[in-house]
């Protein structure tokens, strides 16, 4: 078991660190949805916001459609026509796939577009060559989003003859699914430079599965403060993007065991230190499938919204940078300031540097609907760069922006 010890006015970092450790486990299978891993790791924390002594503890139901890949995993390259020998990659070191692609499988030629003289019509026409049908179609992700037009021609059935497309993007090879609530007609896989470099033909065996209305769920927790009247609200996502194939799980111990583990040591600390009004910790399943547990909350509170004083979710801070990235309601302008004044005077952060509201977490749905909230987020640090990669584990775990995003919160909601 766990030990909970919450330091006076402070934060406990060895909790922190065994909560971190916990939720990146491979018993939760990187907390995505085809084996489960998502609602394992949400009982888990329902029972330390019990274990804590929060006040009431309960789950909200939801459910969400999801493209998953937890079968059989296999891409194998050859290079020379004369050689028959195919080199196997490594899944999620090497390639991974785009969250909406279909299963494929069998051995396909490649076509390299010439993204130096790229033509579309030339691209189309070298396509019904008899060399090229059922090709695999391999360009440079960023060039293809340039030239979307074209390319979302490649990944609709009857419209081009090539059998899927490859997209490259640098190591280390990232795996996402905000939108795999759906499926094209075509595979597409994330491949790295190097990997598919000069290689004329591939071989494929990937296995999928759409779950439909798969089950998922909120954990909702509360902490009372002296005042009912309004309350403030902490949310962070436990959710992450599983695994690819059977032996490939993605850790997430940044994005977001991180934020997770923070909520449960802050609600330990408020049960011991009564805040001024009530606190709800909002733990959020499917912000990976695209923002879809927090927006089942909105559309379905369990409180008044308008009750809400202020809200601040938390994402991705298990790195070094000493600036802290945020972004910001327009409701949660006013109160901006006070975090600005309390950082500069107790330096916990080099900075606070905004950037522009976006739909990149929890915060966003709840901005839309005019609740004042801040996304804190340490940013661009050394572990950023393994965010939805199979390195974001406990290993490579990053605690320096903890302590200080911890007291940051805590020092505003004494004085908010």
């Amino acid at each position: 078991m766990l030990a909970v010890c919450v330091q006076a006015g402070a934060q406990d970092l060895e909790h922190y660190k065994s909560l971190v450790k916990e939720l990146s486990a491979l018993k939760y299978h990187g907390r995505g949805y085809a084996r489960g891993g998502a609602n394992k790791a949400g009982q888990f924390l329902k029972s330390e916001y019990e274990r804590v002594g929060a006040d009431e503890v309960s789950v909200q139901p939801f459910t969400l459609d999801i493209q998953t890949f937890s079968g059989k995993m296999k891409m194998e390259v050859r290079r020379d026509s004369r050689r028959p020998h195919f080199q196997t990659l490594l899944p999620g070191v090497d390639y991974s796939m785009r969250e909406y692609s279909p299963g494929v499988k069998g051995e396909f030629p490649v076509y390299h577009v010439d993204t130096l003289n790229f033509d579309a019509d030339k691209m189309f026409a070298d396509l019904e060559r008899p060399e090229y049908k059922n090709c695999m179609v391999c360009c440079e992700f960023w060039f293809t989003y340039r030239h979307r037009d074209a390319f979302s021609r490649l990944q609709k059935a009857g419209e081009c003859p090539n059998a899927g497309l490859i997209y490259t993007w640098p190591k280390p090879i990232k795996f996402f699914k905000a939108y795999g609530h759906q499926v094209v007609d075509k595979p597409i896989v994330w491949v790295t430079p190097e990997a598919i470099e000069g290689v004329n033909r591939v071989r494929l065996n990937v296995g999928a599965k759409f779950l439909k209305d798969y089950e998922c769920f909120n954990v909702i927790s509360k902490v009372e403060g002296e005042r009912h009247d309004s309350c403030y609200v902490l949310t962070a996502h436990y959710d992450h993007v599983g695994s690819l194939g059977r032996h490939i799980f993605y850790p997430g111990a940044n994005d977001n065991a991180s934020g997770s583990a923070a909520l449960v040591t802050l609600a330990a600390y408020y049960v011991q230190h009564r805040p001024k009004f009530d606190i709800y910790f909002l733990a959020f399943s499917g912000e990976d499938a695209n923002l879809r547990g927090s927006t089942y909350f909105v559309e379905h509170p369990t409180f008044p919204l308008e009750k809400i004083k202020y809200l601040i979710n938390i994402d991705m801070i298990g790195d070094n940078n000493p600036l802290e990235y945020c972004e910001v309601s327009d409701a949660g302008m006013k109160a901006f300031p006070l975090f600005e004044k309390i950082n500069a005077d107790q330096q916990y952060f080099d900075g606070l540097q905004r950037g522009k509201l976006e739909a990149n977490s929890d915060h966003y749905v709840f901005a839309t609907r005019g609740v004042p909230c801040i996304f804190l987020e340490n940013k661009n640090g050394d572990a950023f760069q393994y965010y939805h990669t199979i390195f974001d584990s406990y290993g490579y775990a990053i605690f320096d922006s903890y302590e200080p995003t911890f007291r940051l919160v805590r020092d505003f909601l004494r004085q908010y």
